[in-house]
C-alpha cells in the first residue's frame, strides 16, 4: 500500500470521529429514573438475577429434581431436598427444595438451568444490580429468589424481587 492511501484511510476515520464528537450525547436515566429498573432500558430476553416461581396456589414450583444443578456448566447451584408432609406443604409434589442456593460468583448467566427445569420453577428476572464488595453476599438463597406470596390468606411473604 502506498503512503497516500494510508493517509486517505486515516483522514476518513478521523472525519467520522470528528463528526460524531459534535453530536448530542444519548444517555439512559439510570439511577434516577422511575420504576423498579430506575430508568434502565432492558430487552425482553435479558438474563438477570434468577427468580424462583410459585404456582397458582402459592406453593413453590421447585420439586428438587436437581436437573438445573446438573445442567449448570459453572456448578454454581446447590440444592438440598426434603419431603413434603400432609401438615406442611411447601410444593405440590412429594419433595421440595429445602435449600436452594446460587453462587453468583460463579454463575455465567447461560440460561441452561432455566431450560432444564421441567416445572418452570426457575426463571431469569430483570434484576441487574448484583455488584458487591463482599463475595459472601453473592450467594443467593431460596428466600432471596422466591417470588412474594401475595393474595393468599395466611401466606407468609418472602422478600424476593418478582420483577420479570
Amino acid at each position: 500500500m502506498s503512503i497516500a492511501s494510508n493517509i486517505k484511510g486515516i483522514a476518513k476515520g478521523m472525519s467520522i470521529t470528528l463528526g460524531e464528537m459534535f453530536q448530542p450525547t444519548e444517555v439512559e436515566n439510570y439511577p434516577d429514573g422511575p420504576g423498579p429498573t430506575r430508568g434502565a432500558v432492558l430487552q425482553e430476553r435479558f438474563r438477570g438475577a434468577h427468580v424462583l416461581q410459585r404456582d397458582e396456589n402459592g406453593l413453590e414450583k421447585c420439586v428438587a429434581c436437581f436437573l438445573c444443578a446438573a445442567a449448570c456448566p459453572a456448578n454454581c447451584i446447590y440444592i438440598e431436598a426434603a419431603e413434603n408432609t400432609a401438615e406442611k406443604r411447601i410444593s405440590s409434589a412429594e419433595r421440595y427444595a429445602k435449600v436452594y442456593n446460587i453462587d453468583y460468583n460463579r454463575c455465567i448467566f447461560c440460561g441452561y438451568c432455566v431450560e432444564a427445569c421441567p416445572t418452570d420453577a426457575i426463571t431469569h428476572g430483570h434484576g441487574f444490580e448484583l455488584a458487591s464488595l463482599n463475595a459472601t453476599t453473592l450467594v443467593m438463597r431460596k428466600e432471596d429468589m422466591l417470588v412474594k406470596n401475595v393474595g393468599l390468606p395466611g401466606a407468609v411473604a418472602s422478600g424476593a424481587d418478582s420483577v420479570k
